[in-house]
């Protein structure tokens, strides 16, 4: 699997959970500074997130962002796996 997996700082169990599952996974304080590089990413999955998560508030993506808020390592996983298959 050659998929990079942009994962919140703060969820370092689940980043390592992907990596166990064949994911590549940069762990990423999101903001402004980290706007630029959001397209070398297959998803992103972060916690709380808000309609400023990047620290912009017009930003658009076309990868699969998963808020991680409340959710198990493995539903991560799963919404992971259903956003890469659409």
């Amino acid at each position: 699997m050659d998929k990079t997996i942009a994962v919140e700082e703060n969820l370092t169990s689940i980043g390592y959970y992907l990596m166990e599952k064949g994911y590549k996974v940069e762990s990423i304080k999101f903001g402004s500074e980290f706007g630029a590089d959001i397209n070398k990413y297959d998803a992103l999955v972060v916690t709380g997130m808000n309609k400023d998560f990047l620290g912009m508030q017009d930003t658009v993506t076309n990868v699969p962002v998963i808020d991680a808020k409340g959710l198990s390592k493995e539903e991560v996983y799963d919404r992971l796996e259903m956003g890469l298959k659409q």
